[in-house]
């Protein structure tokens, strides 16, 4: 089967979308089929990857690390009928994900929609009308699932959300862990790195650093933490518009020498940061699905996370982690219970190893491509009848 993935980004942006396209077409190829990426271009981005096709593209206003790209091509309409693309998949309902429907239309191929964002949570990258943006994002998003084939969202939340907004078939449908990437670690690597000593607790958060990732929870619930538990530290890993404003903030509350920011990192550092840990602590009230909370299993590291959206699925509370309100006191009891606990630390780690095999990528690509046949035989059905 040949698949064209159209999406709004891609390397060497880093993100959670990024990270399941990459996934799943590793998982895809891997099965014996062919995953081709439609994708903005980025400025001395020296591309090594095959079967990449990149448009031009400008830095967004409110954050110039992030491209939007200029769905616009000359050759692209040859090139979509050179692969003979049997499937295009889109990755969000805005420019490339236009450009890769428009494409589906015009050449009568099925197309399939993840709805990896609720959109109408990131209005606050709205330099204005963020009200009225998010009626008009909420708006568009619906209409152009309407003109899809199926669409996927990345858990039973998310559908429940999506479905009654919209007549096209919706079917829930995780972005895989690829727990191999976790067999071999280093888990001393992140003490030794940021010479963080062997008796201080390490609690972990890893994500782009923006404000839907509500990583000021984070700071205020770290501070409790600290006044029971002080032989702790937090390190977090990514980048992204808030960093400055969230180092502001710590040095403000007194926290600055126990927070780490690390910044963006090579993917072989993060499964090392993430086997290094002892509590991986996540507070997004927007995730649809919450990859790095699967990744952080497949390290056997216990989350505690607040219950929202995604989230609410990829934690088993009391099983492999925590669920809790958006509350700064529920949040650090929970952490301070899991510091306090080696035996309840230990059970949970080793429940996440056997958790995260439920949504192992290798089994999620094989539902995904049952679902590709799916589309591909209602096709060949309708042109016969």
């Amino acid at each position: 089967m040949k698949i064209g993935m159209f999406t709004d980004s891609y390397k060497p942006y880093t993100s959670g979308v990024v990270r399941s396209i990459e996934t799943t077409k590793a998982e895809l190829v891997a099965l014996g089929h062919e995953v081709y990426i439609f994708a903005p271009n980025y400025p001395n981005y020296e591309e090594a990857e095959k079967g990449v096709y990149r448009f031009a593209s400008i830095p967004t206003p409110t954050y110039p690390d992030f491209a939007i790209a200029l769905p616009f091509s000359l050759h692209l309409n040859a090139t979509v009928k050179e692969l003979g693309l049997d499937i295009i998949h889109v990755h969000s309902p805005f420019s490339m994900g236009l450009l890769g429907s428009r494409c589906a239309k015009r050449f009568n191929i099925p197309l399939v929609f993840t709805y990896h964002t609720m959109y109408d949570r990131y209005v606050h990258y709205f330099p204005f009308a963020q009200n009225l943006s998010k009626k008009v994002v909420l708006k568009l998003s619906s209409n152009f699932c309407n003109r899809c084939d199926l669409v996927i969202t990345p858990t039973e939340v998310v559908k429940r959300i999506v479905e009654p907004n919209v007549q096209t078939k919706v079917q829930a449908l995780p972005t895989g862990i690829d727990t191999s990437e976790f067999s071999f670690v280093d888990r001393q690597w992140l003490r030794t790195e940021l010479r963080i000593p062997q008796e201080k607790k390490i609690l972990l958060h890893l994500g782009r650093l923006g404000k839907e990732k509500n990583v000021v929870f984070l700071l205020q619930a770290y501070n409790q933490i600290r006044k029971s538990q002080p032989n702790t530290v937090l390190v977090i890993v990514g980048d992204g518009p808030e960093r400055e404003a969230l180092q502001t903030q710590a040095q403000e509350m007194g926290l600055a020498p126990h927070v780490i920011f690390t910044g963006s990192m090579p993917r072989e550092a993060v499964i090392n940061c993430y086997a290094g840990a002892d509590i991986f602590v996540f507070a997004s009230t927007t995730e649809t699905q919450g990859l790095v909370l699967g990744e952080a299993k497949a390290a056997g590291l216990p989350s505690v996370a607040v219950k929202a959206l995604g989230a609410s699925e990829m934690v088993n509370h009391g099983v492999d982690g925590f669920l809790t309100d958006l509350a700064v006191d529920e949040f650090s009891k929970r952490v301070l219970q899991l510091l306090e606990n080696e035996e309840l630390l230990r059970r949970m780690s080793a429940n996440c190893l056997v958790t995260v095999q439920e949504i192992s990528s290798t089994n999620m690509a094989k539902k995904l491509l049952a679902a590709y046949e799916e589309l591909l035989e209602n096709k060949c059905c309708s042109h016969v009848g």
